[in-house]
């Protein structure tokens, strides 16, 4: 009996050898490569960690400064944080509050560079496409609507930004005197908006301006 079990053991000993020589450097190489993943991952997140950490720090000083209008000690944090950590959420909320800073304190030129680089450099593309709203209300203050048109007529919309694009080429149409195309991105923003936005009633108003009728049953096609 022993000897029977001991051959039993000798054919599976042998199994896991040719099973080994025919897949052991494939294992291997799954298994360190999952390794050397997961501790990129560790290395990544903590990276990303201590760039938000160092962010922060001078975030502070960058929103104290533009509390206290110091536009000087602003736009040298707001550089740095954008030199520093261009990929950082913070830094694209701190751009963007540096261009409404700059414009309540009557410098609507200097809005723009912030906001332009939140639309190249920010990941967050909901930054993008408020930044990108903001630069067309810039130029419609202008009076250039033909700028203020390029920073929205765009093959690649921020998701959840449609509605909020169309009716910003409205208002443009409509300070154009162009009321057909006014009354097409109306009422495509109208539709696209959901229904509890109180933002709606609005687009519903400039509708009425244009002659056209929401609760119309043209309009309902």
């Amino acid at each position: 009996m022993a000897s029977h079990l001991d051959l039993e053991e000798q054919e599976q000993l042998d199994q896991i050898k040719s099973f080994w020589n025919q897949w052991g450097n494939l294992i291997t190489g799954v298994i360190t490569l999952a390794l050397v993943c997961l501790a990129a991952w560790n290395g990544w997140n903590y990276w990303q960690q201590r760039q938000a950490g160092q962010a922060a720090v001078l975030f502070d000083t960058f929103e104290n400064a533009s509390k206290q209008a110091d536009l000087t000690l602003m736009a040298r944090s707001l550089a740095d944080l954008q030199d520093q950590f261009p990929r950082v959420t913070l830094t694209a909320q701190a751009s963007l509050l540096a261009a409404k800073t700059y414009f309540d304190k009557d410098k609507p030129a200097d809005a723009d560079k912030p906001l332009e680089w939140v639309v190249e450099h920010a990941s967050d593309q909901a930054y993008v496409g408020m930044a990108r709203l903001r630069l067309s209300a810039l130029a419609i203050e202008r009076k250039d609507t033909a700028k203020a048109r390029t920073w929205i007529e765009v093959k690649t919309v921020p998701p959840g930004f449609q509605a909020l694009f169309d009716d910003r080429l409205g208002d443009i149409a409509l300070i154009e005197g162009k009321h057909d195309e006014a009354k097409t991105h109306f009422s495509s923003a109208y539709k696209a908006m959901d229904e509890s936005a109180e933002y709606r009633r609005l687009i519903e108003v400039k509708l009425g301006t244009v002659g056209v009728d929401v609760s119309s049953p043209e309009f309902k096609k």
